[in-house]
């Protein structure tokens, strides 16, 4: 029996939507080709291409040491590890961008790690206790925790440096940065054979496609967000930001959620927070010129030291 011919009204309804999409489509290229022209001074690379190569290397090395020390390693040696980004940056910050830091960075970097590190490790509840989901430390473990510190302090300070170096605007950065990861990414799934089999997981679970074009947005997202700090602030800021957020979201949680803090942990929490303020007040303090003193005709009188 033959099917039931289309209504006049579903052809139009259906020439209507192609219509719809044909315009959109033709609208969505005139704007891409608008804006490449208009920015296409702007995606020239400032900076050598080798350059923009070293971040994507150390941003992939450190996600895969990440990942795979998550495999040998208890929770209290990731804490400590990833409490204490702000040591390697100033590290790394001495080496590549010679910079000097006092005493009193140190002092705040070391206090900033131990308060976060106490926060963390000393919960009220034991049902949110970390040592109930630990794993036996490694020292292969440990070694890919190390590794994961020092190529992440490496990839911000980096970053800081080309800002500095160049006038790098974020977008340029991002742009080749993300570029040089594709290209890795893709030569990596290639060497090992990979690739097929990745295309087929995506192919057979099609469900899994709007997660990963979500993670993927945010992620450019934050990537965004993290350019410009450290183009603004520069990477030991960042490393702070990244640090005391750990401290900041767990302290949420126990609000929203109802669970106690305990007495370790407002200990914690106090050294974090009063080592951060009591260091931008210093710095504010020490950026305010004195007040003019005024001699008895009214006049300003000089500082002392110059003539």
């Amino acid at each position: 029996m033959a099917g039931a011919l289309p209504t006049t009204k579903g052809v139009k309804d259906h020439k209507i939507w192609k219509g719809i999409f044909a315009v959109s489509g033709i609208m969505v290229t005139l704007v891409i080709y608008g804006v490449l022209q208009a920015s296409k001074k702007a995606l020239v690379p400032v900076a050598p291409i080798y350059k923009y190569c070293l971040i994507s290397v150390s941003n992939i090395l450190t996600t895969t040491c990440q990942y795979e020390a998550l495999k040998y390693v208890s929770f209290p040696v990731q804490t400590l590890a990833k409490c204490a980004k702000m040591i390697p940056v100033m590290i790394w910050g001495t080496f590549i961008m010679q910079k000097t830091y006092k005493g009193f960075d140190y002092l705040v970097a070391f206090l900033v790690t131990l308060g976060c590190s106490i926060f963390i490790l000393f919960p009220a509840g034991t049902d949110v206790s970390p040592y109930s989901k630990g794993r036996e430390s490694t020292v292969w473990g440990v070694s890919l925790m190390v590794g994961y510190l020092g190529f992440d302090g490496f990839t911000s300070t980096f970053q800081d440096k080309l800002f500095k170096g160049y006038d790098m605007e974020i977008h340029n950065q991002i742009f080749y940065t993300t570029s040089c990861s594709c290209i890795l990414s893709l030569t990596g799934l290639l060497l090992q054979g990979h690739l097929l089999s990745a295309i087929d997981f995506v192919y057979r679970h099609s469900d899994c496609f709007l997660d990963i074009v979500l993670l993927s947005t945010v992620a450019t997202v934050s990537q965004f967000f993290i350019s410009y700090t450290i183009r603004t602030f520069g990477a030991l800021t960042f490393a702070a930001v990244m640090t005391t957020r750990q401290l900041v979201s767990i302290m949420l949680s126990c609000v929203w959620f109802g669970h106690p803090l305990s007495w370790e942990q407002w200990i914690g929490a106090v050294i974090v927070f009063g080592s951060l303020y009591s260091k931008n007040f210093l710095k504010k303090a020490s950026t305010n010129p004195p007040p003019l003193q005024l001699t008895q005709d009214g006049a300003p009188s000089p500082v002392k030291g110059i003539p």
